[in-house]
C-alpha cells in the first residue's frame, strides 16, 4: 500500500510518500515541500497546491492520504490560511477518491515517538531510523509529513 502524508499550510505543504507491506515498513518512496510565495493570490497559491499534489498522486498512484489536523492555533491568521489548504487538499482527495485520514500532532508524535509532547528533533529521529533513511529531511515540514503517513501506518493498517 501507498500512503501519501501531507502537512498542510498556504506557504508550504510537506509530503511524504511511503510503501508499506501492511504494518511492516516497505520502504521510503519520496518527500518534499511545496512552496507558494506570498506575492500570488491566495487563490494562485491553493491552485500550486493543487496542481502540485496532483501530479504526486499521478506519479505515486497512493491509496491513502494522510493529513495532519491542526486543531489549535494561537494565530487566527495562520489558522485560515492552514485551513485553506487543508480544503484545496481535501477537494483533490475526494476528486480522486482516496480516503482520508486525519491524526493531531500529538496523535503523530505519541504513535511515532511514544511521547504526544516529543520535540522535532526525536520525531525527526525516529522517522529516520523507521524508514532508514541515510539522514533526517532538511525540511520540518517534509519530516512531519512522513511521521503522518507513518502514523497512518502504524495506527490505520
Amino acid at each position: 500500500m501507498i500512503i501519501l502524508g501531507i502537512d498542510p499550510g498556504t506557504a508550504s505543504t510537506g509530503y511524504g510518500v511511503i510503501k508499506t507491506n501492511g504494518r511492516r515498513l516497505a520502504k521510503f518512496l519520496a518527500c518534499d515541500v511545496i512552496r507558494t510565495t506570498p506575492d500570488l493570490k491566495r487563490g494562485d497559491r491553493l491552485k500550486k497546491i493543487h496542481n502540485e499534489l496532483s501530479k504526486i498522486i499521478k506519479k505515486y498512484q497512493p491509496q491513502v492520504l494522510a493529513i495532519e489536523n491542526v486543531f489549535f492555533f494561537k494565530n487566527l491568521k495562520t489558522a485560515l490560511a492552514v485551513s485553506q489548504a487543508e480544503g484545496a487538499i481535501f477537494l483533490l482527495a475526494a476528486k480522486k477518491k482516496l480516503p482520508i485520514f486525519e491524526f493531531t500532532p500529538p496523535q503523530v508524535k505519541l504513535t511515532i515517538t511514544g511521547d504526544g509532547r516529543a520535540d522535532k528533533k526525536i520525531v525527526q529521529k525516529k522517522i529516520t531510523k523507521l524508514l532508514k533513511l541515510k539522514e533526517a529531511p532538511t525540511s520540518d515540514d517534509a519530516a512531519d509529513a512522513l511521521a503522518i503517513a507513518l502514523t497512518y501506518c502504524l495506527k490505520e493498517s
